[in-house]
Parts: C-alpha cells; structure tokens; sequence
C-alpha cells in the first residue's frame, strides 16, 4: 500500500486556490456602486433639475435670439425635416453656430446626458424597493435592470450630440442625409428616455397603493 506524502513533509505540494477574475471584482464593485445611487437620489434630482433650467434659460433667453426665434434642434421632440433643420443652421450663422456648440454641446450638454441617466437609475432603485418583489431580487439583477432601462436613452443622447455638434461645426456636413440622421437620434433619444420614466411612474403609483 502506497504512502501518501504529508502535508509537512518535504516534496509535497501545498493546495492552490485558482486566483478569482478580475472582471468578478469589477462586477461587484459596479454593482455596489449602482445600488448606492439611491441614497443620493435626492441630490442627483436636484443637480439635474438646476442643469436642465441653466440649458432652459439659455435656449429661450439667448440661442432663440441667435438663430431668429426658431428653436434649437434638441428642443424638437418629434423630430424636423432636412429644410427646417438648414433653416435654423443658416440663421444661426456661423458665429451662432459656434456659440451654441461652446455653450450648449461642450458645457451643459455634455454632463447632462450623464447626470440625468444616474438620476434615472437611482428613481428606478429607489421606487422598484418599494415593492416587495423587486426588493427581494438579487442586488446584481436590480442593478442590471435598471442600467438596461436607462443606458439605451445615455447612448442615443450623446449620438445625437455628437451628430448635431457635427453639423454646427461643419456646415458643409449638412444635408438632407446628416440633418435626417440628426432628427432620427433626437426621436429616438425621447422615446428611449420616456421608458424609465414610465417605469419610475409605474413604481410609485403601485408602490402608493400599497
């Protein structure tokens, strides 16, 4: 019968444990992360409640003045056609063109995409704990559906940014193929943002009733 090596002698080999992956760290960091937003959902309201009346005052107090009382393409919820989109470029100009590009797309717009999605995600946590079903899911999976409501709306605002801020940077880049793609996104930006909306509204209104 064969001797089995102990553990304190020579030439035996101690028992490793395989090295956790790095990605399953990074999971469960982000996920804490998320799940912390709800404690600052009152804060994050705020803040995004103050950017938004900033880019409300810019646009009916100063832009609508630069491009002749027509408004900002942003602010059409349903879209425009390429003649209503080359009209509101040719009346900014280009010197309007560049102020509403500094002063919209590389200041308020740029962090207001993001602040209002981290809002959204808190709202989503903070209403969906309200019901007894949603609390007791696993704190991964409610941080994945609300990432999953709200991401679709961050990525279409800023593909929408980046196409507008495109064509206030470049005139020559508009046409009736750049100015269609540009009022696709906008819906599409809408339309995704009205999802976690009507979830958050869900939420209340049965987290209310009971």
């Amino acid at each position: 019968m064969q001797n089995k090596p102990l553990i304190g002698t020579p030439g035996a080999k101690a028992r490793t444990i395989p090295a956790e992956p790095e990605q399953y760290g990074l999971g469960r960091s982000l996920t804490a992360t998320v799940l912390r937003l709800p404690r600052h959902a009152a804060a994050l309201c705020f803040l995004s409640a103050a950017v938004f009346i900033a880019m409300t005052v810019m646009e009916f107090f100063y832009f609508r003045q630069l491009s002749g009382g027509l408004p900002s393409l942003d602010m059409r919820y349903f879209g425009f056609t390429p003649d209503e989109g080359m009209a509101w470029l040719t009346a900014l100009g280009r010197r309007g063109g560049e102020i509403i590009l500094v002063w919209h797309y590389l200041t308020f717009d740029l962090l207001f995409p993001a602040l209002l999605s981290l809002t959204l995600v808190s709202l989503v946590l903070a209403t969906g704990r309200r019901l007894q079903n949603f609390r007791e899911l696993p704190g991964q999976v409610q941080s994945i559906f609300a990432l999953v409501l709200v991401l679709p709306y961050t990525l279409a605002d800023y593909a929408q940014n980046i196409a507008v801020a495109r064509l206030l940077s470049d005139f020559l880049s508009a046409n009736p193929d750049s100015l269609s793609f540009a009022s696709a996104l906008i819906v599409t930006k809408f339309a995704l943002l009205a999802i976690p909306v009507v979830v958050i509204a869900a939420f209340w209104l049965v987290g209310q009733r009971r």
